[in-house]
């Protein structure tokens, strides 16, 4: 049993920081103790949030969609860190009387479960609280990113071995590169901590030793100079490292390329780090003089640092820490450049500025160093005197209007997904800024790619994902996820099934001939996602993850030769209309039309059942929340046992068709008249939608027939 202080203290402390902020109206009706474990619960899983993102309790709490279908997360939260690059924390929190909460079997396959099934887009399968997180979620498993599960479990137990060797392989079974889901495990003395907050922020005391140390006081005192390696590891040891980098923007264990290439330099060539490193900034409250004798510039200086945090460089700290476990007296022969700035005198809120700037400077990147070679500058030249079009080469720099031109990225990108080998498009997809390592670089232009070959397959990636984009937005589901993810693998079974001899040459003829294949594009990139879809499922299972599918380079070349084999056979694409939203004229009088009539015959919803509106594709989630929010009637409807108008507008009291109400309601709130297959929208509370419903109705009946024939 836990200590009763920290419990108490933990209690009153969670009450008193998230009461206000957080939603219970849903246990209104529930017995008071459970409404408060359910409470405390939910307080758990927002101040796991706010440890992990640095949130208000209020922006913490607005994370949790904790109900009775949360598939095993509380909360979530979504941060952008970098360009193009977000941070999704999936919390799941156990609240114990006693402080003895567990994490077993049966919570760790929830949690999995959800996580797989936020990474498919499934946010059907969870309760309307995820609604106002979807569209935020779906931005961010789009684009690369890490996945952070953090158990906050309120125990001084640690996690069985079992447990923490299931979690670990589950985690690396659904990564397709190292570090990209990882997890944390919040213990009833963590918890305790951040409810603490600043004033419970331990105050870091550093000893530092500077070689070569020199000074500045104008208008702020500030030394630098050079620290050992194996100094700077110290730094890291025991509880220091929970609180080095509080000021820190980024966290230092951030999925990056840099960091294995910081311990690469410091293990292969430790002589050479000091000035291959960016060195590190360190902000302190104050100092004390540490050794004998006063300070003299290029002489050697000690100080000992009080409020002590590294501010810049922390990466470059982290991959210390390892390359020091790894090779202590290889890497122990490195040294860093440091810079200790102290705040003593400064004014206030300098400090959050010296990090703010420190962190927000552009870092050069090896497409800046690959824009300076002389096969860009020949490519740029080519597209102006061959194409009358423009190459962007630098970052930063404008992009042209698509009929104008591209930038090297999009080359690449494009060189990539239709380069020979389908490895090269599993790593585009898993990390383009891969494309420009020299080895990978040489594959796509070593060979001096003409304008014309670069323009053409820039053009048919475009029209791939410009096809796959407007098909996504009637789609939803994993078949949703498959257009968002699958365009580099799209346009390479099309480039390759099609007639590609001359794609090198000019002339009107030839040109002629290339319009009418890009005319092609559309068609062919509708067939292969469906295609596409029905391999992968066959391949690796109704279960798999595309995201996963696209981005491994075994899975990709099983998924391109059967690929190939299908679009160059020309067969019929399957049909997978279940997945789209729009309703189809010859499928009003099938079977999902009459998916309210099946509902009312077999008496499956009880009259008066309140019903929730959930936004189905992306740009329902992008259009609407804001528009529901407003009103909050607007998603709700009342059911009734009718054939034709069964739902009740809490809005207007008006009884509709639910495709018809849809159909209002996002040309209300979007501007858009679509008729859609509004029962895809309209959900009976932990139960599923309308749609979902009714085909669990007619999988019984298909059942009960077939063990009719039978007998």
């Amino acid at each position: 049993m836990a200590n009763p202080y920290y419990m108490r203290h933990l209690r009153k402390g969670l009450e008193k920081r998230f009461r206000p902020h957080i939603d219970m109206s849903d246990r209104a009706k529930a017995d008071p103790k459970e409404e408060e474990r359910a409470f405390l619960s939910r307080a758990v899983a927002a101040l796991a949030v706010k440890h992990e993102t640095g949130w208000s309790d209020r922006e913490a709490a607005a994370g949790l969609i904790d109900d009775f279908v949360d598939r095993g997360i509380d909360a979530v939260a979504v941060e952008e860190r970098g360009e193009d690059r977000y941070h999704i924390t999936l919390v799941q929190a156990k609240w114990s009387e006693n402080g003895t909460a567990g994490f077993g079997e049966r919570e760790l396959r929830a949690l999995f479960r959800g996580l797989d099934d936020l990474r498919a887009l499934e946010f059907h399968r969870f309760n309307s609280r995820i609604e106002r997180h979807a569209a935020a979620l779906e931005t961010a498993l789009d684009n690369p990113g890490t996945i952070k599960l953090v158990l906050a479990l309120v125990t001084e137990n640690g996690l069985h071995p079992n447990i923490e060797r299931e979690l670990e392989e589950g985690i690396r079974s659904r990564s397709w590169i190292p570090g990209m889901i990882d997890y944390d495990v919040i213990d009833l003395r963590g918890l305790y901590q951040e409810l603490l907050g600043d004033q419970g922020e331990r105050q870091v005391e550093l000893d530092v030793w500077l070689e070569g140390a020199g000074k500045e006081t104008i208008p702020y005192e500030a030394f630098y100079g050079t620290v050992s390696v194996a100094e700077i590891a110290e730094w890291y040891q025991g509880d220091n490292r929970a609180h080095l980098f509080s000021r820190n923007i980024r966290d230092a264990l951030d999925v990056s390329d840099v960091n294995p290439k910081i311990q690469g330099t410091l293990l292969s060539e430790p002589q050479h780090f000091w000035y291959f490193s960016n060195g590190i900034t360190l902000l302190c409250e104050g100092y004390e003089p540490k050794g004998k004798g006063e300070f003299r510039p290029g002489a050697g200086v000690g100080f000992r640092l009080k409020g002590a945090s590294v501010v810049n460089g922390a990466q470059t700290v982290d991959a210390i820490a390892r390359a020091m476990q790894k090779s202590p007296g290889n890497a122990g022969r490195g040294r860093v450049l440091v810079r200790i700035i102290s705040l003593k005198e400064c004014p206030e809120g300098f400090g959050d500025r010296v990090t703010t700037a420190a962190n927000t400077q552009n870092p050069v990147q090896d497409r800046d160093f690959k824009s300076r070679d002389q096969v860009q500058f020949d490519l740029r030249d080519d597209f102006i005197v061959s194409l009358g079009l423009n190459y962007v080469i630098r970052r930063g720099e404008p992009a042209p209007h698509e009929a104008a031109g591209c930038t090297m990225t999009e080359a690449a990108l494009a060189l990539a997904a239709t380069h020979r080998s389908p490895e090269m498009v599993a790593r585009a997809k898993r990390d383009p800024s891969t494309l420009w390592e020299d080895g990978y670089y040489r594959d796509l232009f070593g060979r001096r790619p003409s304008a014309i070959r670069v323009w053409r397959t820039v053009r048919i990636l475009r029209a791939v994902r410009d096809t796959l984009f407007k098909l996504r937005v009637d789609l939803y589901g994993r078949v949703a996820s498959a257009a968002g993810n699958a365009d580099l693998l799209v346009a390479h079974a099309i480039f390759h099934t099609m007639d590609t001899a001359g794609v090198d040459d000019s002339g009107e003829a030839q040109d002629a001939v290339w319009e009418a294949r890009l005319a092609e594009v559309p068609e062919l990139a509708e067939r292969a996602l469906w295609w596409f879809v029905e391999i992968a499922d066959t391949a690796f299972g109704e279960k798999s993850q595309y995201a996963t599918t696209v981005r491994t380079a075994d899975r990709v070349k099983v998924v391109q030769r059967r690929l190939l084999e299908r679009l160059g056979s020309g067969a019929k694409a399957p049909d997978y209309s279940d997945y789209r939203v729009i309703e189809q004229t010859q499928g009003r009088a099938g079977r999902l039309a009459n998916a309210v009539r099946v509902i009312v015959d077999a008496g499956r919803i009880a009259e008066g059942t309140v019903l929730e509106f959930r936004p189905v594709t992306g740009p329902d989630r992008r259009g609407l929340p804001n528009w529901l929010a407003a009103d909050a009637s607007r998603a709700r409807a009342v059911w009734r046992n009718n054939k034709t108008k069964p739902l009740v507008w809490e809005a207007n009291g008006q009884p509709y068709a639910p495709s018809t109400l849809t159909r209002q309601m996002r040309g209300e709130a979007m501007g858009v008249h679509q008729q859609v297959q509004g029962t895809r929208y309209w959900h009976v509370p932990g139960e599923g939608s309308l749609a979902d419903i009714a085909a669990e109705l007619r999988a019984v009946d298909d059942l009960d027939a077939g063990e009719g024939i039978e007998e």
